[in-house]
């Protein structure tokens, strides 16, 4: 259905000219994606999957961004070292349970690779800056390494510093007494040894003679990470979802799903932070989504706040705002929020909607957590500090019926992509290191 006729029909289903003079976006399009070599794509797919990279060889990538999952994990904070199992059947394991949760949701996967994405992670704390070394913002400055192809190439510096991610805890590994002793660059820092540890398998080092022209001595983290990226970028691009082929002219909506997105571009507002080809701003709102677990913070700081957005710039304007996500495959990225409070996207929409009246009632039951020996509630039994999420949240209520939400539901719906999920490489059935790839339980 082309957008012409689909006006027509908005007013023959009695809506007004709300959704045209917001205006729908334009149809994604090739030059919206910067270009993948399918060889280094082939490549990022086995470091991905691979756990060589992780502190105690027992995480990859995957582990918390695994397809299944919705790139995702499945759970309301991620588990990293310590853990054993995918996803909601993740558990301790007791000969080596980690010290902490992940303090934040594990974020989805797709069209990072789409060049509008000059900002990742839920704080915005690395992003794209000209007047930067090396043309990048992050909280390492000095330490960056130059190197990186892309925004997406550096994010990846991080998990494998993180002891509750994929570094382990400080007298496990070489790896994690490095980030301890914070030996981060050069030889025999934290990225060396995981280069070193890739350089020595031989499949691996054939590989990157043959992507990258380099000899095993000369493998840098920087060329792991490009890998990863292309792999990242190339595999869950997502732009052939049915509301894709809407606005192609290719396809059409339920009429339900039409009525949604009238909502969603209309009056409901969610166009407002969630517009675009890929239905974010890029920016940061503070939007009252329930905290639990760690919070985040400095290792001297003992409080279990997220500050969001404040960590990053010190603005007071910025506590407690955390960035857009894009709602690409939404239906399939849950639990929600930056700290997964919510278990489901009706509930997730519902608070969204008037998230005030939503802290008040937030049920804590929905969240999926495996089960660990920590407090997982300190802010939300702080008065005060439940009060200070409040004083952040600036938006208006909405006010929507139980249909129009189902609509609004209908049109969400809609952003699924039937390839992108499953991928284009897929998971391997084994990696060079002969290490286990993470898999679901069948």
């Amino acid at each position: 259905m082309r957008t012409g006729t689909a006006v027509a029909v908005l007013l023959a289903l009695g809506y007004g000219q709300t959704a045209l003079a917001n205006g729908l976006p334009a149809a994604i399009t090739e030059d919206d994606y910067a270009p993948v070599r399918a060889e280094e794509a082939a490549l990022g797919q086995l470091l991905f999957y691979d756990p060589i990279l992780s502190g105690n060889k027992e995480v990859a990538c995957a582990t918390c961004h695994h397809p299944a999952l919705g790139t995702g994990d499945g759970l309301s904070l991620p588990m990293g070292d310590g853990g054993m199992g995918l996803g909601p059947d993740r558990v301790v394991d007791a000969n080596n349970p980690p010290e902490q949760r992940v303090p934040r949701n594990a974020q989805p996967l797709f069209n990072l690779g789409a060049k509008e994405f000059k900002v990742l992670f839920h704080d915005g704390r690395i992003e794209e800056d000209a007047t930067r070394p090396y043309g990048l913002r992050t909280p390492l400055d000095e330490d960056m390494l130059q190197g990186f192809d892309s925004l997406l190439s550096a994010q990846t510096m991080f998990p494998v510093l993180s002891n509750d991610e994929m570094a382990g805890h400080y007298s496990e590994s070489e790896i994690a007494t490095a980030v301890r002793q914070g030996r981060l660059t050069g030889p025999g820092g934290a990225w060396d040894l995981i280069a070193r540890r890739v350089a020595q398998i031989p499949a691996y080092a054939d590989q990157f003679r043959a992507v990258y022209g380099i000899e095993p001595d000369q493998i840098a983290f920087t060329d792991i990470s490009n890998a990863i990226a292309a792999f990242m970028a190339f595999e869950w691009r997502s732009d052939t979802a049915p509301f894709d082929a809407y606005l192609r002219g290719q396809g059409d909506l339920s009429d339900a799903a039409l009525r949604g997105m009238e909502l969603f571009y209309g009056e409901a507002g969610c166009s407002a932070c969630h517009g675009g080809k890929f239905q974010t701003d890029h920016g940061f709102h503070a939007m009252g989504v329930p905290q639990l677990g760690p919070g985040k913070g400095a290792r001297f700081e003992t409080h279990a706040r997220d500050d969001g957005r404040f960590r990053v710039t010190g603005h007071p304007e910025d506590a407690y705002a955390f960035r857009t996500p894009s709602l690409r495959n939404v239906a399939l990225t849950g639990p929600y929020g930056h700290s997964g409070a919510y278990a489901t996207l009706d509930g997730f929409v519902v608070a969204h909607l008037d998230p005030l009246a939503a802290l008040e009632v937030y049920d804590r039951t929905q969240v999926v957590l495996p089960a660990m020996e920590v407090a997982d509630w300190r802010v939300m039994d702080d008065p005060e500090a439940v009060a200070a999420i409040k004083a952040a949240v600036t938006v208006q209520p909405v006010d929507l019926s139980p249909d129009e939400i189902a609509e609004l539901l209908a049109f969400l719906e809609s952003l699924t992509d039937p390839i992108a999920p499953v991928g284009r490489l897929g998971v391997p059935a084994t990696v060079p290191s002969g290490l286990t790839v993470p898999n679901p339980v069948k």
